[in-house]
């Protein structure tokens, strides 16, 4: 029988959305404490109360360090963890020059489990229990991901991408075996453990209409699944798309067309909408995934983050690595808020923690498992350490709440910061 973990220091859990019921809804325990059972968080509440009722419980006492939940990113390319940074490029060239040709070497097994295993490793180090992931056309690479994230027992989603025009060679399908490809690896892994499949063709430029629609009758037949693209990250694509499409009414009806608009469906970047594009995810309940730091190192645009929540649209945060430029979800949150001051937003610490932790797991439909501290999710959660660095710990000092602390922490932090992180009641390898 698996011994109770009693995990005791501060708290932070979600009672609501901070982005639309206000910062009240971010609840911060200074002497709070999770009791951990069998992977899940059956009890929280003070941590005194809870020790004396669960005397038997292994005590494990984080101090001053702020226990939150694990940090969810709903957005990855892990194929292309070691392209990381790359110089200089708009998206169209960046694909061709760096994307594509290191995606073509996910073709050999051994390769693909060497990325997969260090991509996890990375984002463990930084706090993120939870990535959905894009693959490359291998199937390889998807059966690579899953076994890698099997082993670490983290709750993840990919699926393997589809691209069968404008890409190189070696790195396109076909309509037919896009379908039976993915057909065959959501078979073998959705629902395997802590893993989902997700149908994945890459965005509309690569994909012809008859890939698209055997994709949209994929996800007819699974609707369980989640489907995933990209949407409207730059101008010049979006002149693309609209030459390649010329009778679709914007962007989103290449998709919407072909059956892959839908409450599941979530799209990536969502920068350069148009009003009937807006309208129509609302509409759906689709999620629009937020990627900082990639749509400012690829020179993408500005995320209408203040109009799409008054919308009330359902948005993730997502690092977008590779054309985002860090793992670290604590730089993402700080992106965000840049790019919100460049709107007219400035997101507060409570609900920059909820879009890459609660906001993130409900863009993926987790919400039920994971991203908050609660009785019966997942006990997927970090520890930080808001003196992990001396310029941190100097402005924690002079901090005048809990939220300050946490805005200089989003800000100042990164791996160092994560004290601890656990996946599914165990400490994670990467950071111990």
């Amino acid at each position: 029988m698996t011994t109770a973990q009693l995990h005791i220091g501060q708290t932070i859990r979600f009672d609501g959305n901070p982005t639309a019921d206000g910062i009240s809804a971010a609840i911060h325990d200074s002497r709070g404490a999770l009791l951990v059972e069998s992977g899940r968080i059956s009890e929280l509440g003070d941590a005194d109360a809870l020790h004396r009722a669960n005397p038997q419980a292994q005590v494990i006492d984080h101090g001053d360090g702020i226990i939150v939940p694990g940090f969810v990113d709903a957005h990855v390319h892990y194929p292309q963890t070691a392209i990381v940074a790359s110089w200089g490029k708009r998206l169209i060239d960046w694909l061709n020059d760096y994307t594509f040709p290191e995606e073509m070497r996910l073709a050999d097994e051994s390769y693909a489990n060497e990325i997969a295993g260090r991509y996890l490793d990375l984002v463990l180090s930084n706090g993120t229990t939870t990535v959905c992931s894009y693959a490359t056309i291998h199937p390889e690479s998807v059966n690579a991901f899953f076994n890698a994230a099997n082993t670490r027992g983290m709750r993840v989603a990919a699926g393997k991408t589809c691209m069968d025009r404008n890409a190189p060679e070696g790195l396109t399908d076909t309509a037919q075996s896009a379908y039976d490809d993915s057909k065959a690896l959501l078979q073998r892994w959705h629902g395997t453990g802590r893993l989902d499949y997700v149908i994945t063709p890459r965005f509309s430029p690569t994909s012809t209409p008859e890939q698209l629609e055997a994709l949209g009758a994929l996800w007819a037949e699974h609707p369980e699944c989640l489907m995933q693209t990209h949407l409207s990250e730059q101008t010049d694509e979006i002149a693309w798309v609209r030459s390649l499409f010329p009778d679709a009414r914007d962007y989103l009806d290449t998709y919407e067309a072909f059956g892959l608009l839908g409450k599941r469906g979530l799209y990536g970047h969502a920068i350069h909408l148009e009003q009937r594009e807006r309208d129509r995810l609302r509409e759906t309940g689709a999620a629009l995934v937020h990627c900082p730091t990639s749509n400012t190192f690829i020179g993408s645009g500005l995320f209408d983050m203040d109009g799409l929540l008054r919308e009330g649209q359902r948005i993730g945060l997502a690092t977008d690595t590779g054309g985002g430029s860090s793992f670290s979800m604590l730089r993402t949150m700080a992106a965000a808020y840049e790019i919100g001051q460049l709107r007219g937003r400035a997101l507060h610490a409570s609900e920059l923690l909820w879009l890459g932790t609660s906001g993130s797991a409900a863009a993926l439909h987790m919400q039920g498992k994971i991203g908050n501290l609660a009785k019966g999710l997942e006990a997927d959660f970090n520890v930080l350490d808001l003196a992990a660095t001396p310029a941190l710990a100097q402005r924690t000092q002079r901090a005048d709440d809990i939220w300050e602390a946490i805005f200089a922490t989003i800000m100042l932090g990164d791996d160092r910061t994560i004290k601890e992180t656990w996946v599914g009641g165990q400490k994670a390898g990467a950071t111990s």
